[in-house]
């Protein structure tokens, strides 16, 4: 009857607990805090409580219980962070702020390492437990007027209180923050994350040490003293969860990546090769009469029909495509022809009245004078500039609208994202791991998904289907981000063609953050995105090649409601001879991994560059998880309470 009596009163205490608020909807970290808060008070019950008597006559075993307890605190502090996460805060090491922080940080650090290893030595090497050495130790933590923990974190306090360390680092780390694998939001997480992974270990120090003199000492209990430390704690947390959620809330959630510190081809970044190019030719050939009676700027949309009689169009590679928006800009000039495995058709053009096209230096070829030419008296045949649209093999002009998926069915999730050319096809490739309980990721599972390859002229398939070919019609992409609330993470992407433009779609899955699994992912997941066609062009004037940029460029579009069409480069600085924007295709992943709550593309660039089109992650947003439970004299009375019912 009695057990019977035990198990009702348990069923009753975990009713209570619900109705008490106990959240474990939490992050890690805070759960952990919370654990430790609980620890302090089953230690009070266990070691003090005169109605428990669990260790009546047997004093020295106290001490033994006390030290163990505080082990297997740290063992599972340490399983869920081998590091203080110092290597995540790399974008703060310019703020005499943050080096004042962490010192302070690593000097609770350091006493913490000997703590432990006390510990260990006694309770695993079976060290003897000397008393007076042991309460040597604890002084330092109490009442060392230079190391005492005490007034260490009240010092960590005041900086991140009356300092605004949380201010500072949003400020100074957001103009370099695309070094650091990490959203802006995220980096204030990971410094919340460290900073109370230290307060939690001053805070154990503090009260095993005023536990150990509770037992050291039989007639001092030490009650004021322990009373103050933790009111302290408790306005230190709140204070600290206080000015880590007003800086998340403004913080961007979006992680791209800077520009390459040196640009590599097909490394850091790629083109669309032969897609559309600057193209000198004379009217004459713009026509199937082979007449000079029009002029340049009649051929808006043409075609080449021939060769009048082997001249300058025999000695450059041909357009076997749309020759587009001619326009006359002098009569005579002199060419540079590019190298023949090249991909450029010149390095540069000057015409004779001294307009210079493209970057004129040394001629690795025999550089060409090329004379327009009157026809009797009346028709003048002009050589024009012309935009060649050629759908050639050497072109790379396809992106694939194939769906990329993450392993939903195995709980994974995207954490990274990356553009990647595959037989002259843009891809996007994902990065996937497997998602775990409080928004964390099983490191030991992340890796990139293979593509999935194949080639435009493979049987079965299809253009339109299986891939977008991008035209002088067809060269739009839309510029969006796209992401959902709280509930759902990003476990799929793909474009779709909408009108004459690319377009990005996600896939979003639902999950429990508590448990960290997916919410029936295969019937459930969907894919959303932005169908407004009304849409603003993002205008790049003047645009050069992003690679000789002076400048890193920066992130210049809105992330809805815009789009870009790919274009020729600038005619004065690059002859027009490539495809802007480039692709940036650095990876796109975070470090530490996390969930991810969407995705977006892009441009970044700067005044008279092309920039790049880059794909980046919105990070999921961790600030609703951050709750400290301090109602622990609530669930402590009613552990009281159970007590007096089970032993009644």
């Amino acid at each position: 009857m009695r057990r019977v009596y035990t198990v009702a009163c348990l069923l009753f205490l975990c009713m209570i607990w619900g109705a008490t608020g106990i959240n474990y909807d939490t992050t890690v970290i805070d759960q952990i805090r919370n654990e430790l808060l609980r620890l302090e008070k089953s230690l009070e019950r266990d070691l003090f409580d005169p109605r428990l008597n669990v260790f009546e006559g047997r004093e020295q075993e106290k001490y033994m219980w006390l030290i163990k307890s505080f082990k297997n605190f740290g063992d599972e502090l340490e399983s869920n962070y081998s590091s203080n996460g110092y290597e995540n805060l790399n974008a703060l090491s310019s703020i005499w702020l943050w080096a004042r922080t962490e010192s302070e940080l690593k000097a609770v650090d350091g006493l913490y390492r000997v703590f432990r290893l006390m510990q260990r030595e006694i309770i695993t090497g079976n060290a003897p437990l000397e008393l007076s050495k042991l309460n040597d130790f604890l002084n330092i933590i109490l009442h060392d007027p230079n190391a005492s923990i005490v007034r260490t974190l009240e010092r960590i306090s005041n900086l991140i209180v009356q300092e605004k360390l949380f201010v500072s680092a949003y400020q100074e780390a957001s103009s370099q923050i695309c070094n650091e694998k990490q959203s802006l939001q995220q980096l204030l997480y990971n410094l919340y994350t460290t900073v109370t992974l230290t307060e939690i270990k001053g805070y154990s120090m503090i009260q095993f040490s005023y536990k150990m003199l509770r037992l050291y000492n039989p007639g001092s209990n030490f009650t004021e003293e322990m009373n103050i430390v933790k009111q302290q704690y408790e306005k230190r947390t709140m204070e600290t969860l206080r000015a880590v959620k007003t800086a998340m809330a403004f913080a961007p959630r979006q992680l791209w990546r800077c520009d390459a510190r040196k640009h590599k081809l097909d490394e850091t970044y790629t083109t669309l090769r032969q897609l559309f190019q600057g193209y000198i030719v004379n009217e004459v050939d713009l026509n199937a009469d082979a007449t000079c009676r029009e002029n340049c700027a009649y051929y808006e949309y043409t075609k080449v029909y021939g060769c009048y009689k082997d001249q300058f169009c025999s000695q450059q590679r041909k357009c076997n495509g749309r020759v587009l928006k001619c326009e006359y800009v002098d009569s005579d000039m002199w060419i540079c022809p590019s190298a023949k495995n090249s991909d450029r058709r010149y390095e540069y053009i000057e015409y004779e009245s001294g307009r210079l096209m493209g970057q004129k230096g040394t001629c690795s070829k025999p550089i060409t004078k090329v004379d327009s030419w009157w026809r009797w008296l009346f028709w003048h045949c002009s050589y024009c500039f012309c935009y060649c649209d050629d759908s050639n093999i050497n072109s790379d002009r396809y992106f694939s609208l194939r769906k990329v998926v993450s392993d939903v069915a195995n709980n994974k999730v995207i954490t990274g994202i990356r553009f990647k050319k595959v037989n002259k096809i843009i891809h996007i490739q994902i990065q996937e791991g497997e998602l775990m309980p409080h928004g964390t990721i099983n490191r030991a599972t992340v890796e990139w998904k293979p593509i999935e390859e194949f080639h435009i002229l493979d049987n079965n398939v299809t253009n339109g289907v299986d891939y977008h070919t991008l035209s002088w019609e067809k060269r739009g992409l839309d510029l969006d981000d796209l992401s959902l609330d709280q509930n759902y993470l990003l476990t799929g992407v793909k474009f779709r063609v909408i009108g004459a433009r690319l377009n990005l779609e996600a896939r979003m899955t639902h999950f429990n953050f508590t448990t960290g699994k997916l919410t029936r992912p295969l019937e459930r997941s969907f894919w959303i995105s932005h169908d407004k066609t009304e849409r603003s062009e993002l205008k790049l004037d003047n645009p050069d090649i992003p690679t000789r940029a002076p400048l890193m460029t920066l992130p210049d579009s809105k992330s809805e409601h815009q789009y870009l069409n790919f274009a020729p480069s600038d005619r004065k600085t690059d002859a027009a001879q490539n495809t802007i924007p480039f692709l940036d295709i650095q990876p796109v992943e975070s470090n530490p991994p996390i969930p991810i709550a969407g995705a977006g593309v892009f441009h970044k660039g700067r005044s008279g560059s092309g920039g790049f089109v880059a794909l980046r992650l919105i990070t999921y947003d961790f600030s609703p998880h951050l709750k400290v439970d301090l109602n622990t004299n609530a669930e402590s009375s009613i552990v009281d309470n159970l007590h007096d019912m089970i032993t009644v």
